[in-house]
């Protein structure tokens, strides 16, 4: 029992093998076990929680002890230990012969070891801190790589000397072990036992049981196997079975590579010296025993594997540190599983002021290391060197072949910046240190050791690693600071001692130890050079073939350390080189190579492909052969009958359809965020931006200079109808007149940018938009352009351009930045605040989906989720079959750029298939199945189209050159095979125009329906359903977008090896695209793959094992449903899988290519059924498609000549279509597939531990960079604001980037106030929504300029007053005041806002009872009344929201005013009426004093300054003005500076007490009188009665003083103005009189004028302190002539009156009145003999504000609980009732009640008009139904004959004295007339009664008596109603 292997075989390790194969199967719940030679030749990564595995060997692994003692825990099955022999020795730590095996006892004893045994260390658990010292047979001990270890035991007890243990029990139990247990060698014998330099006895390396180094924190380096591999090519990758998905993660390892097949743990027992069996130099040990406990816990690598949390162990972990797999990648070059992480290249940013590399070293004093001269025909790649940490001196300088070399800092920059703490981490304390310099490189070489063979080193790795080391060794502090529970380990990190630079060598050269030499540490012990020179000898003698990266280490003097790490691995080395050129190196690195004819070796070699000889010479004799006849396999019929029959009327493609343009809600949504964001803007209180000032919108629109990005967006305006919106051009326009809108930012963009600024200085009343799109392009500081002005004028054009003073300081110009990729704008140094970015919506949130779009987007999110297992098929690909030949060429051809060999390779690749579908199949050999697949859809797409439609194919070349090598090499192979009229080549370059052959404009214009004789395709988007190939150039995508019809990215030539985030994303954002959301992507698709291939879904990889059928790919690689094919080649799968392998046969250099090996095709691949060149997708019809379990067997095959449509599947062929559906309908149905570089698929899909593809964690953009190595990752939960301000935090810019000198770091002052950031992925719409938000601002700016203002015409016109008298005079300026006299007052109100009031009667109408209206009810009072939307003029009156330079000084914005500084002053006057004195408040403004007179500066308010009437100044307005308000800061129109045209006036806002400090914010400069809080509750007849009292008593105090300075009492001016706060604009009638004097025949023109020219002209009129009011006419757009013929008229006035107070003295307003309290003080300034003048050739606007004045009194319960609304017949009750209490004024009651319901008092007077209701007095609004005769009580007062009229009703409101019995018998009553009585309590009611002997002629009862439904705290009014006799 105790001696079992854990199960494993006894024979050969095949046995093994099959034996845990067998038994891992059957355990396991998955289908799929895992294959033998995948475990034979892939070392097992074993997961750190093995719940599934079955095996004895889990459970020991589990039961392992940690590094303080074994787990105390019960183990799962108890073992009884057996009796000890009576009287044996039974201590700890000796055996039972009673002999001490402790090794500090015997550590220096001699100890006979016999041959072939070594001394091992055992562990008791009794004695945790101690090793028993044993001898063991070595052949029972395990090698290096866990394996060959004898099943079994031999040993011998050193102590007593006891030999021949043949059991490890029995050897257990005497040396007292004491076992709880049962004794496995495995568990208990821990160590190697070596000699140190001292002879003493010292713990060793751990014993590297099989699958130990998983498990345990006290893992060693474990080595990789040299013996169980096959042999292969030495120098080429490794074909290496892929594993299948669902088994456990493997990584693969190879005998020639370089990569361990273990996490390299850092941990206390790991550190022994590389000494393995025994063998070992005793150098170091001590050292080593000296640091063992000085390394931190593995998880502060992050280079862990496991997938989950430790076991409890690992006593080092936290939540914090993740456990996700980030770190160890296989090495092999096969497939690996999703678990395993992808490659990383180094990113290499360099600046614009140069590369971040240097190919030559700058040259210091020191020694100089010579590089050797056949270095790189040696090596096959430029080694890089990375200098590391340097403390003595300078770098070692380099002399020799420096081309052969490079060098760069970036490591050493990574070192410098991991080594100072982040701010975000100085909360912790000072104990809080950063990582040292040690154990960063420590660090460094373990990321190196696990490094796969495939992975290049990434910085932002290395930085995260450094980060989860810190924060671990840290973990203490920052657990106490947070207040958290002690951690659970027992010594925190803190307390351990640092690596010394003194162990860090030997440390290295441990962990480099067990990777097979793939990290090769050199040691030198004076400086660098030695080690640099050492290395460069290896390299030439061939001893570091196997090496991928050497570490050389020199720790010399004071105990520092200088390092460097050379980078020799080939493909990593290559790929490093190469990113350390900056684009403008690399574009003539390209252009050297291909002018200088190095590729030409290139081409010998692709021309010795065939085995017929030269692909040229085939090319030519198959030309040849088919001259003067079409190609045998395609028929060119179908286009060309297509053309010709469309010609003759035949019908066209019903797929295809042109796509409606339109706003999509998305783009609608954030236009209307940009407005908000510009509306914000202008509202804060910075005065940034004066939205009210600007009258229309203009705009630039600047792009980068890509002449089809320019063409497109010009088009893009001129569609969109936004000009003719702006008004900016008119009907018709031509595309030059749009162009001037957009500019291309390029040599000629600067003359057309100043003509744009100079534009907005010359119109300040225009607001100007500057679109910045395409942002993230260019920016490149302008200080770098005069460094490089001369070769390059357009270097920093943007930063010169949009960022000059003109345009930052112009106040009219708004800047708005719009990309796709925001990161470079989004730094600490930003010019744009975060509360000024817009980012696009989500299209769902919580599940709901917020915008329904009939159009669903795929970007890169749904690129990534299409490869997720269990998806419909990916979208994303890589082809690796071309992947291995461009890597076997690499190391033929090591001096040419990877990119022109990509470049090629890829050509040679479409040429092949080209021929190879044109009827030469043996070229099939010489394709990939990818290019074959995208080849044939390309061709045969237009056969499957009435109309010839076809795909695209996007081939993406970034270098020019290039781009243009591949154009020639593709024109000439399609012009050899006769393929011209089938697709079209199109060179897309930046800095030229689209070029499509005649044949093909033709078609499109056909397509398109376009008649223009000369057009031509100027963007990609007009090539909508064109077959071609678009070879896309340019470093960088411009914003050019790609038609429907693409099927195709074809991206294998990107530049992989620079990666940042920008660049990745934009090349992927080609592919961005949209599909009709109303077929569903994924319906019919997760089925489509063979059952057999289910589990080769999640990688790519194996695509190069199916079945091509004439170069198409299988169902389970397109995202689509396919058709069956219609015509078939029997190709083999094995000869499409091994292409490149046959290509590439027979070089030294050239191995077989990751793929399967010979005969794997054959042996694991089914037959896939092949698919239609179309790759359509029936979504209509899904029955039409084949059962998955049929697919394999419908294979047809034909010949490759024939053309017949055969082989369709016999179940589907009835139903199919008789016409095929169009390809590009389809292609537009569905996104494009795109193929990826293997090393840019791989960074896509690998996610890191936030969740996030890897590529998220890459630097944002090659212009900024990061702030600190010390910085969390992304997390996948965050917002695109959250993101923005992760980016604001963590990156800066680079000195080259043009925000590099604002120094902002976040502070609002940096961040200029109109700069705006609309970002959003690309190709989604941003140019529409920018367009649309262009729309919309100038709709808003119209809206701005205009107001709604009521526009209702006069009311009860036909009632006028029957007399001859008029006013005859039509063209006085003014009225004459005796004619005047003489007219008579006309009583009937002609507002229109008083439609609902009660008609007034007097004896001159005759009414009818039709002639009124239906009352309208209360709540329609606001909603029905009638406006109109007006243009403002330059003299309205303005709301708080209205900013411009005139009137900053006005509203107190200016800087010799304070803010708010202003004073307040008592006001005290006594008024008998109200029997106290009022004392009032004024609110002064320092800048308002000097109209008031004070009694000494700063002293008591004495009054307020009036002028005299004989003053004839046209400066200013003599009339104060006075404007009461109530709800309306915001919203009042109180700014008068316009339309008082700039004159001096004095006006007051009258405001309520508690809305006293509302009022002073918003309007500071304005003066202020304040009520007295006694009339908070009251309506506005409080605050006119109390303007007129102060007027009148202020006029006295003004006539006294001035009459001590010799003035005339009457000489003082007496006016007031009393405005309302909704007159926003005034208006003047000119009449043009035509004939005599009086004629009738007159026209007339209305016009906007000021309100000082309204003011001056009618202060200015003849006698008129005569006139006691004077009021204006209430505009209306209906105006009738007769309304404006006679000038003035004599009649009642409202809303804007000018006030005699002197005249009018003894004529008050009500103070009670709520409403209609104007009409009842023109009454009552009528019946006292005075005059009311309205002119009639004024008009004032009044506008229409939906808050405040009257809609600010709410009637409601008292009753908290009562949510019921009050009707206005629960206004009043009766006295005494239980009626529930209102929370409002008894007046207000009162006035709502007789306005609703007065016909309940008045039943006579209902519609009866001939009657009406006598009202003495007062005034009161008893609805529309009942009329009222006004008549005043006052002696000597005018009131209308009543003689001959009966009354219905009587109202006695209030009366006083004047009021009495006598007055009241000269009226006549109907019978039955009804009287109602209202007094202040019920006692004056009962008196009031006796005195007026009302009970005479009136009845009245009991019940009768009511009141309002006040309670009695709130003084109720009462009334009683009676009956008359």
């Amino acid at each position: 029992m105790g001696n079992s292997y854990a199960g494993q075989l006894k024979t050969t390790r095949f046995e093994e093998v099959l034996h845990n194969s067998i038994e891992a199967s059957l355990r396991s719940n998955n289908l799929v076990p895992r294959p033998v030679f995948s475990q034979l030749y892939l070392e097992a990564e074993q997961k750190l929680n093995s719940l599934e595995g079955g095996s004895r060997v889990d459970h020991e692994e589990e039961e392992e002890e940690g590094e303080g003692g074994l787990e105390t825990s019960s183990p799962p099955n108890s073992y009884q230990l057996p009796p000890p022999p009576e009287g044996c020795c039974t201590t700890d730590g000796f055996c039972q012969a009673g002999k001490d095996l402790r090794l500090v006892s015997i550590s220096s004893e001699p100890i006979d070891v016999p041959a072939g045994f070594l001394l091992v260390g055992a562990k008791a658990p009794s004695l945790p801190d101690h090793l028993l010292v044993c001898a063991v047979d070595k052949r029972f001990l395990p090698d290096d790589n866990g394996h060959n270890a004898l099943l079994g035991f031999s040993g011998n007890c050193v102590g007593c000397g006891k030999k021949g243990f043949c059991y490890f029990t029995e050897f257990s139990n005497h040396i007292n072990l004491k076992l709880t247990t049962q004794p496995k060698k495995q568990k208990h014998l821990k160590y190697y036992l070596v000699r140190n330099a001292q002879g003493a006895l010292t713990k060793g390396p751990l014993i590297c049981w099989k699958g130990s180094e998983f498990r345990s924190r006290q893992t060693s380096a474990s080595t990789c196997s040299s013996s169980s591999f096959p042999p292969l090519e030495s120098t080429g990758p490794v074909a290496a079975l892929p594993s299948e998905p669902g088994a456990t993660s493997s990584l693969p390892v190879g005998a020639q590579q370089s990569g361990p097949a273990c996490d390299q743990a850092l941990v206390t027992t790991a550190t022994a010296p590389a000494v393995f069996n025994g063998k070992g130099s005793p150098k170091h040990q001590q050292q080593a025993k000296n640091s063992l406990l000085s390394l931190p816990r593995p998880s502060a690598l992050g280079i862990l594997s496991n997938s989950g949390p430790p076991k409890k162990r690992h006593k080092g972990w936290s939540p914090e540190s993740p456990s996700a797999p980030d770190g160890p990648c296989p090495p092999g070059g096969g497939h690996k599983t999703k678990s395993e992480s992808a490659p990383m290249p180094c990113v290499a940013q360099p600046g614009v002021m140069g590369p971040a590399s240097m190919t030559f070293p700058v040259v210091a004093p020191g020694e100089p290391v010579s590089v050797p001269d056949n270095l790189l025909k040696i090596c096959k790649a430029k080694p890089v060197i990375f200098k590391g940490k340097w403390c003595h001196g300078t770098f070692p300088y380099l002399c020799g072949n420096l081309n052969d070399v490079v060098v760069s800092p970036l490591l050493h920059a990574c070192y410098q910046n991991s080594q100072s703490v982040s701010r975000a981490y100085e909360q912790y304390g000072a104990s809080v240190q950063p990582i040292s310099e040690e154990m960063q490189l420590l660090l460094t070489v373990y990321y190196l050791v696990q490094l796969a063979a495939d992975q290049v080193p990434l910085m932002e790795d290395l930085e995260q690693i450094f980060l989860r080391s810190w924060r671990e060794s840290h973990l203490t502090e920052i657990r106490q600071y947070q207040q958290a529970p002690p951690p659970p380990y027992s010594a925190g990190p803190g307390l351990v001692a640092p690596v010394t630079s003194a162990q860090l060598p030997w440390l290295a050269g441990l962990a480099a130890s067990s990777c097979n030499d793939s990290v090769h540490v050199i040691e030198c012990a004076s400086s660098l050079a030695e080690g640099l020179a050492e290395m460069f000898r290896l390299l030439i003698e061939g001893k570091l073939a196997k090496t991928n990266y050497v570490v050389i280490i020199c720790a010399c003097r004071n105990a520092a350390i200088d390092s460097c790490i050379a980078v020799t691995g080939k493909y990593q080395a290559r790929i490093l080189s190469e990113s350390l050129l900056s684009p403008a190196e690399y574009q003539r690195e390209v252009h050297y190579e291909l002018v200088t004819g190095q590729v030409d070796s290139l081409g010998t070699f692709f021309s010795t492909f065939c085995p017929e000889g030269d692909i040229d010479i085939l090319l030519d004799k198959f030309h040849q052969e088919n001259q003067g006849r079409s190609s045998s396999s395609l028929s060119v019929s179908s286009v060309a009958k297509a053309a010709a029959l469309d010609v003759s009327g035949a019908p066209m493609c019903t797929s295809y359809h042109l796509e409606p343009r339109g706003v999509g809600p998305f783009q609608l949504a954030v236009a209307q965020k940009l407005l908000s964001h510009v509306c914000s803007i202008a509202d804060s209180s910075t005065q940034n931006l004066d939205l009210g000032s600007f009258e229309k919108v203009d705009f630039l629109i600047c792009i980068p200079p890509s002449e089809v990005t320019y063409q497109q967006t010009v088009l893009h305006v001129w569609h969109s109808g936004v000009l003719l919106e702006l008004g900016l051009e008119k009907e018709p326009m031509t595309k030059q007149r749009v162009e001037q809108y957009v500019l291309k930012l390029d040599a000629e963009a600067q003359t057309k940018f100043k003509a744009f600024v100079q534009n907005s200085f010359q119109n300040p009343h225009t607001l100007f938009v500057l679109i910045h799109d395409h942002a993230h392009w260019d920016l490149v500081s302008s200080a770098v352009h005069n460094l490089y002005s001369q070769s390059d004028p357009t270097v920093g054009l943007v930063d010169r351009l949009l960022n000059c003073r003109e345009v930052k300081e112009a106040p009219n110009i708004v800047t708005l930045h719009v990309t796709s990729f925001p990161y470079a704008l989004q730094t600490q140094h930003t010019l744009i605040s975060p509360y000024n970015e817009i980012h696009w919506p989500v299209s769902y949130s919580n599940g709901m989906d917020l915008y329904h779009e009939n159009k669903k987007y795929f970007g890169l999110s749904e690129f990534i989720e299409s490869t997720l297992s269990g998806h419909s098929l990916p979208l994303l690909r890589y082809d690796s079959s071309f992947e291995a030949m461009v890597t076997a060429l690499g190391k033929r051809f090591p001096r040419l750029h990877s990119a022109v060999i990509r470049t090629f390779v890829l050509v040679q690749h479409y040429a092949a298939a080209m021929m190879a579908l044109s009827g030469l199949p043996q070229m099939k050999n010489h394709t990939s199945v990818e290019t074959l697949e995208i080849t044939q859809n390309l061709l045969n797409s237009p056969k499957q189209c009435p109309c010839g439609h076809g795909l695209m194919v996007l081939l993406r070349v970034p270098c020019s050159p290039l781009a243009a090598v591949a154009y020639e090499r593709l024109a000439h192979v399609r012009a050899r095979l006769a393929l011209e009229e089938h697709f079209e080549i199109v060179l897309g370059s930046p800095s030229s125009g689209i070029t499509v052959g005649k044949h093909f404009v033709k078609q499109l214009k056909m397509w398109q329906k376009i008649e223009d004789a000369e057009w031509r395709p100027q963007t990609y988007l007009e090539l909508e359903g064109l077959p071609c190939i678009l070879i896309f150039s340019g470093m960088d995508p411009h914003g050019e977008s790609l038609p429907r019809s693409l099927r195709y990215c074809d991206l294998r030539l990107i530049n992989s090896s620079c990666l940042v985030r920008t660049a990745l994303e934009q090349e992927l954002g080609l592919a961005a695209y949209f599909v009709s959301s109303e077929m569903p992507l994924e319906k019919g698709t997760r089925n489509e793959a063979l059952e057999s291939d289910g589990e080769k879904l999640s990688s790519t990889d194996n695509e190069d094992e199916e079945l091509g059928v004439e170069g198409s790919p299988t169902e389970k690689r397109s995202p689509a449903r396919r058709e069956r094919s219609r015509s078939h080649d029997s190709a083999s799968s094995s000869l499409s899988s091994r292409a490149s392998g046959s290509v590439l046969g027979g070089g030294e250099s050239l191995a077989q290519p990751p793929g399967p090996p010979p005969g794997a095709g054959e042996q694991d691949t089914s037959p896939a059924p092949c698919s239609s060149v179309e790759d359509s997708r029936l979504c209509e019809r899904p029955e039409l498609t084949a059962p998955p379990s049929h697919r394999s067997l419908q294979v047809a095959v034909t010949p490759p000549s024939g053309s017949s449509p055969a082989g369709q599947p016999p179940a589907a062929g009835p139903l199919l279509p008789q016409t095929p559906p169009c390809a590009m309908a389809k292609a537009s149905r569905q996104p494009p597939v795109v193929f990826l570089p293997k090393l840019v698929y791989d960074m896509i899909l690998a996610t890191d531990s936030s969740g996030l593809p890897k590529a998220a964690s890459l630097l944002p953009a090659p212009s900024v960079m990061w702030t600190s190595s010390f910085r969390p990752l992304l997390s996948k939960t965050m917002t695109s604001t959250e993101q923005s301000l992760y980016y604001r935090q963590w990156t800066v810019p680079r000195p080259s980037h043009m925000d590099y000198g604002n120094r902002a770091e976040g502070r609002p002052d940096g961040f200029h106030p109109r700069r705006l950031l609309l970002s959003g992925p690309p190709q989604i719409g941003k140019t529409g929504a920018y367009l649309q938000f262009l729309s919309i601002l100038s709709r808003m700016l119209i809206r701005l300029t205009e107001v709604d203002v009521y526009d209702e015409e006069e009311i009860n016109v036909g009632l006028q007053e029957e007399s001859d008298w008029r006013y005859l005079q039509f063209t006085d300026p003014w009225p004459d005041l005796e004619l005047f006299q003489k007219m008579p007052f006309d009583y009937v109100i002609h507002d229109p806002k008083y439609e609902d009031a009660s008609l007034i009667c007097s004896h001159h109408q005759s009414i009818k009872s039709e002639d009124r209206g239906m009352a309208r009810k209360p709540e329609d009072l606001y909603v029905r009344r009638q406006t109109a939307r007006m243009r403002l003029s330059k003299y309205a009156a303005y709301n708080t929201y209205h900013h411009c330079e005139q009137c900053h000084q006005y509203m107190g914005f200016h800087p010799h005013y304070q803010l708010y500084e202003s004073t307040l002053h008592a006001f005290a006057f006594s008024y008998s009426m109200l029997g106290e004195e009022i004392q009032l408040h004024f609110i002064i403004p320092k800048s308002k004093e000097h109209h008031f007179v004070f009694s000494q500066p700063g002293g008591q308010l004495e009054s307020m300054r009036l002028p005299l009437v004989t003053d004839k100044s046209h400066e200013y307005i003599k009339s104060p003005t006075f404007t009461p308000t109530t709800g309306r800061h915001e919203h009042g129109l109180f700014n008068l500076y316009h339309a008082m045209d700039g004159a001096s006036h004095l006006h007051v806002l009258v405001v309520k007490e508690y809305e006293m400090a509302i009022y002073k914010k918003y309007w500071p400069n304005h003066i202020m009188l304040v009520l007295p809080s006694i009339f908070n509750s009251a309506g506005v007849g409080a605050a006119h009665f109390l303007i007129k009292e102060l007027s009148y008593h202020n006029l006295e105090l003004e006539r006294n003083r001035q009459e001590e300075l010799g003035i005339k009492p009457q000489d003082i001016w007496p006016f007031i103005v009393i405005s309302d706060d909704s007159c926003v604009m005034w208006n003047a009638v000119d009449v043009d009189c035509a004939g005599e004097r009086g004629s009738r025949d007159f026209s007339w023109s209305e016009r906007s004028v000021s309100l000082k020219y309204i003011l001056q002209h009618i202060e200015a009129s003849p006698n008129i302190t005569h006139y006691a009011l004077i009021g204006l006419r209430k505009w209306a757009s209906k105006t009738r002539q007769s309304e404006v013929r006679e000038p003035f008229s004599r009649c009642h006035v409202h809303d804007f009156i000018i006030l005699n107070v002197d005249l009018t003295q003894n004529v008050q307003y009500n103070q009670n009145r709520f409403t209609c309290d104007d009409v009842d003080f023109n009454l009552r300034v009528h019946s006292a003999g005075l005059l009311l003048c309205r002119f009639n050739r004024f008009s004032v606007m009044k506008k229409q504000i939906a808050v405040g004045g009257q809609r600010s009194f709410h009637i409601t319960s008292k009753v908290c609980d009562s949510s019921a609304a009050v009707v206005p017949a629960q206004y009043i009750c009766a006295p005494d009732s239980k009626h529930t209490f209102l929370a409002a004024p008894a007046q207000l009651l009162l006035e709502k009640f007789l306005q609703y319901h007065s016909p309940r008092f008045f039943p006579l007077s209902l519609k009866n008009h001939s009657h009406p209701v006598l009202s003495v007095d007062c005034y009161l609004n008893l609805g529309s139904q009942i009329s009222v005769c006004y008549v005043s009580s006052r002696p000597h007062s005018l009131n209308t004959s009543c003689s001959e009229l009966k009354f219905s009703g009587l109202l006695l409101y209030l009366c006083d004295s004047f009021v009495g019995a006598s007055f009241l018998k000269k009226f006549h009553f109907l019978k039955g007339a009804t009287l109602c009585v209202i007094c202040q309590d019920r006692n004056s009611l009962r008196q009031t009664v006796v005195r007026l002997e009302l009970e005479d002629e009136w009845q009245f009862r009991l019940r009768d008596e009511f009141q309002t439904a006040n309670a009695k705290e709130d003084r109720p009014l009462f009334f009683l109603t009676g009956r008359h006799i």
